[in-house]
Order: C-alpha cells, then structure tokens, then sequence
C-alpha cells in the first residue's frame, strides 16, 4: 500500500478556486445550486442524487468514453467517496482521510491533505474508510477516522481548524465515516459505532470557527421503560450516515442505527428510543422536532440510518425513508406521521407485516436466546446503505436490491470484556444464508416511492454496492461489485452502454459539465465491511479485486 502524505498544490489551478471562492459558499444553499455542479453529497437536499444535465443521453451514451482517471495512492477498503464538483473542480476523500481537489475536465491533482491521525485508527474496527467530504463556506470539510470535524481551505488544502468531538480510547467506534453536513452556519453529523457498546450522539459545530454548538443524545437513557438499567450506556445506534436539511422549514433530517447488543435483546427490554428512528432536528439547538421510529426494540439489526427522499405527493411534502428491514416508510415531512409502509423486500420473515397506516409492527418473529432461527432480511439489510436516486422526469426512484437471510443464535455478551475493534452483536452464530429453499439474489428495482410499484427490474449475479445516478438525459447508472459501470434506459431499464473498471462499485456516481461538456464520473474499487458479512451467501465476492480509482466519463468529440 501507498500512502502519500505531501500536500500538494498547482497553483495555476488553485487561481481558478480563487476566482470561484464567492460561489462556493452559496452551493450549500439549495436554492443556489448550479445544475453544472453536484455542490452536496446527494447533489441536492431531497436526496434524489438526480442531475439534470441531459447533454449524455440514451441516444448517445454509447459514445462515452474516459476522459481521466485519478488514483488517491491508497487502496485500504477500496473507495466509498461521493464526489462533490463546483465550478470545475472535484473534491474528494480516499482511504485513511486522503483529501483531493482535482480539475475535473482534465483530472490533474489541485492539492492533497491527509490529516495528522491519532494511532488509535490502526485500532478500530471502521479502519480506513471515509464516505465523502462537504464544500462550503470556502471550506472543504472532513469527519476524520480519529474523531474530529475538521475544515480544509477549498483554495489551498491547508487547514483551516479542527475540532476534537470524540475520545476514541472511552467511545469505542465514535469515529465519523462519513461526512458532515451544512445546515447554514451550522456543521453536524453522527458517529459510526451503532454495532459497538456505545451511546450513539449527533454533534454539531459553528461551521465558521469549529467550536462546539450542541450534542444530540439519540438515546432516552432516563426513560426506564425504554432502556432499563443502565443499558441505555451501551445502546449502540449511532447516526452513522449523512443527514440532509431542509432549508424551507429549517430542518435536520437524519437517521439512526440499530440498537445494541445488535440480536440480544433481553437486557434492553422497551422500545429502545431513539434507535432505528428517523429524527427531525432543529438545527441551531439540536432540539427534537419529531422522531419516527420504525423497528421499536430492534433485535435483528435494522438501522434506519439511511437517506429520506423528499418529495411532494397529492400537494403534500413527504419523506420517503427506507429501512434496512426492507420496509421503505413514507412520512408526512412536518410530522413524522406515516402516509404508507411498503416492501422492497420480497423475503421478510422477521414480522408478518407493518402496518400501512400506522407503521406498527405485526406478529414480530421471536428469537430464542440459545436457539438458531433463520431471519430475512440479513443483517446488512434489503440494501446496504449504498443509496437510490430518484428522477422527477419519470416518477421512479431507483434502487439496488438483495434477497438474503441470516441464521441467528441469540447469546448474552459482556461488553466490558469487548475490545476497541470489537462488536457488540449479541450472538453466538451469525452467517449469511439464502432465503428458505430459495438462491440468494440481488437486484436494481424502479418503483414508485409512494406505493411501491414496480415498473422494471435488473437481475444482477451479486448485490450492486454503489449508489445510483439518474440524469435529464433519460438515464440511470449504477456499478457491480465486478467493477462494471452499467446505464440503462430510465424509462424501461434496457441497458445502453457499460464500461469495466476493474474494480467494483462502492461509492457514488455523479454528474456535472464543465465548459459546455457533460462528464460522468464514478467512484471506483471495491471494499468496506459488507463483502465479508455477505460472502457465505455470495461466495465469488470474496475473491473479487480491490482498487480505489476516480473514473470521468464524456461524449466523444
């Protein structure tokens, strides 16, 4: 492996940011966004990771050819980075918080920062991986694998301030993975350690200067009927993935991880709030607006961590949210109320349904501590966080799908004796397995996000693990754990063109144009946790190789 630390610097292209410095502020404003740019980690705050750019279609798509290719020089747990690109230039996060600007018609590196880490990130068990950085307010920001929200000058790559947030040697897993988010002035995010003998927290900074604003605790620790005894000290259920905001009605959005021990649930007996939740925050106090939370008492590792499209329906603003239990919950935006409960999920076999109206489990499925009982879907859920993108022009929110089990045998665990990479999963077996008499598969699903209809779908051989892009050009991407970038007809699903990077798809695919030119760029080489979590049920995932490699795309001239 290689690691390169030197910050580096064109100056030449660095005088281009300089000229743009005024914009960037403004691109973490919704109502500021460029078309050209992909300013925010879903491209905008509805999470629809939709570009309206429409140059590369599907009557051209054919013609796509590589335009550059950029290596961060690290490859440890592949690459998961979104990109972000305004005003022509790219940013983005490698392994082990390797940070880069690059021009993004030509590919060539502006400068590089990688942080000073602690030693402890040798340790832990979320080693490496970082899932993008936020551009704003000048600043390029970072949550570091050692704890910290840190602000890099967009210009220059230097930085600017860092925060300590969290103490790694007490908070086992409290690292950030993923990046911050802007609401305004205001910089929050969650931690990661939702499978780890944690109190999960969302925290937030003066995106100006870093200091400290306020901490979210998600658990009701003084609520005995919700966590008795002083199981709320260890009850995992971190905001492990970005949140969005809502400017309108000046709203954080973000979700919540599973509750811990993960399937041993008989020393945390109670709802277990504010675990597998979907949480409205104000953004200034960090109060609570609303919390909807979807799997009350979750023994089976069902985080609701994942992103809330927002849309409008019947002149009403919804939250369309998926959970990993397979079920995607649509919510009233200003309440928390559910509008329906749908399955993306073809086998579930945790509870007999939910509730459409209510939202209420029914016949929950118990485990037997001791005992070995097969529950769908597995513990990385009917999607793994990689997420959808939803397209206006068509209706359809497009997602990757899987159809996988796990056997179970729930055991108690002490988590005093669980080291600082250890997990709290609360089990004496757990192995991924094909649903009862069936093969384990994997899809891309269109569906109407409001009722759940599907008008087409893609088998894959393996789960894909990347998040999808759809575009005005009447097009949907998404990338294979082969390394196989796929576009496909938004309409009907056809495939139109794919390209094989040699390494598979586990971040995002983004859109933007630069000088009149459209580009394509993927986020490529395959890693993170879940391939050794799903290689009982996919065997050929674990020989797959890893890589780490950003991958432009654009027409022929």
């Amino acid at each position: 492996m290689i690691t390169i630390k030197k910050l580096v610097l064109s100056a030449s292209i660095a005088s281009c940011i300089a000229l743009s410095g005024a914009a960037t502020s403004a691109a973490a404003s919704p109502a500021a966004e460029n078309p050209n740019d992909w300013p925010q980690y879903h491209r905008t705050s509805d999470a629809w990771r939709f570009s309206p750019l429409d140059q590369i279609n599907v009557g051209n798509v054919n013609k796509l050819k590589v335009a550059w290719i950029h290596q961060p020089g690290d490859i440890e747990m592949g690459l998961q980075a979104t990109p972000i690109v305004i005003d022509g230039v790219a940013y983005y996060i490698g392994p082990n918080n390797n940070v880069f600007a690059v021009n993004a018609a030509t590919g060539k590196t502006i400068w590089h920062y990688q942080p000073d880490l602690d030693s402890i990130v040798d340790e832990v068990f979320y080693v490496a991986a970082s899932r993008g950085v936020t551009v704003g307010h000048g600043n390029v920001y970072v949550g570091s694998l050692d704890g910290r929200f840190i602000a890099i000058d967009q210009k220059t790559g230097k930085e600017k301030w860092s925060t300590q947030i969290t103490d790694l040697e007490k908070c086992y897993g409290c690292l950030f993975s993923s990046p911050p988010q802007l609401a305004g002035d205001v910089l929050f995010g969650g931690t990661t350690g939702g499978d780890q003998p944690t109190q999960g927290k969302i925290f937030a900074v003066n995106a100006i200067t870093g200091k400290k604003m306020w901490t979210f605790d998600i658990l009701q620790k003084d609520d005995p009927k919700s966590w008795p005894g002083d199981s709320g000290e260890v009850g995992g259920s971190g905001a492990w993935l970005p949140g969005t905001y809502d400017a309108k009605s000046d709203t954080i959005f973000i979700g919540t991880a599973n509750a811990a021990p993960d399937f041993y649930g008989a020393e945390r007996e109670g709802d277990n709030k504010h675990s597998a939740s979907l949480l409205a925050l104000e953004p200034k106090t960090g109060k609570l607006k609303w919390a909807r939370q979807e799997i009350p008492h979750d023994v089976w590792d069902y985080d609701a961590a994942y992103e809330a499209l927002s849309l409008t329906h019947n002149g009403k603003d919804v939250l369309v949210h998926l959970n990993k239990s397979g079920y995607v919950f649509v919510l009233e935006k200003s309440t928390g109320e559910v509008e329906n409960v749908w399955p993306l999920a073809e086998n579930i076999t945790f509870a007999k349904g939910i509730n459409p109206k209510t939202g209420e489990l029914i016949g929950r499925k118990a485990m037997p501590v001791g005992e070995e009982t097969t529950i769908c879907p597995y513990l990385l859920g009917a999607r793994s966080w990689n997420h959808g993108a939803y397209n206006p022009n068509t209706g359809l929110w497009y997602t990757n799908a899987m159809e996988v089990c796990n056997i179970v045998v729930p055991a108690p665990q002490e988590h005093e004796n669980i080291g600082i990479a250890g997990l709290y999963l609360g089990v004496s077996k757990l192995v991924a397995v094909p649903p009862p008499g069936k093969k384990a598969s994997a899809r891309l699903d269109a569906r109407d996000p409001i009722t759940g209809k599907l008008k087409w779908s893609i088998d894959y051989p393996l789960p894909g693990l990347g998040s999808v892009l759809t575009t005005g050009g009447n097009l949907v991407f998404n990338g294979d754990p082969y390394g196989v970038i796929h576009a496909y007809n938004a309409q009907n699903g056809k495939e139109v063109w794919n390209f094989n990077a040699g390494s598979g798809i586990r971040g995002g695919i983004v859109s933007y144009s630069v000088d009149g030119k459209q580009y394509i760029l993927a986020s490529t080489g395959f890693g993170s946790h879940a391939p050794g979590f799903m290689a009982s049920a996919f065997p050929e995932v674990g020989g797959l190789p890893g890589g780490a490699a950003l991958v432009a795309f654009t027409l022929e001239d």
